[in-house]
């Protein structure tokens, strides 16, 4: 009788035929059945000229202040060759030639009036 029992009793393994199951293998490399279409990429609206002219005033700025904090970690030589050393040679030199009597006064007076010309670290000529 408990062998009948046992017969009775349903079957919940299925044979390796029916099995429908695909190996991991082939699943990654299946294409998915239903992949969703792509959203369309939508276009970025240009700038104002008011948005464009904020983004040119602060390229400059920023071109400007590295400059500044570059000058700020050069060695000392360096420092004094790319801010005073230009102008100072030009003024010594004029000095030279013309020896005034007052050459302190003198080179104070070229210094100030000519600093404009040596701001962008390069005498103009």
């Amino acid at each position: 009788m408990a062998d009948a029992e046992v017969s009775a009793a349903p079957v919940t393994e299925t044979p390796m035929e029916a099995d429908n199951t695909v190996p991991a293998e082939q699943q990654e490399a299946a294409p998915p059945a239903a992949a969703p279409p792509a959203a369309a990429p939508q276009a970025v609206p240009s700038p104002t000229p008011a948005v464009q002219e904020v983004v040119n005033a602060e390229k400059e700025v920023a071109q400007k202040a590295p400059k500044t904090v570059e000058l700020q970690s050069l060695p000392t030589r360096a420092y004094l060759d790319q801010t005073v050393v230009p102008i100072l040679l030009s003024g010594l030199s004029t000095l030279a030639k013309e020896r005034p009597p007052n050459p302190i006064e003198y080179l104070a007076a070229y210094l100030l009036k000519n600093k404009e010309e040596f701001k962008s670290g390069t005498p103009k000529e």
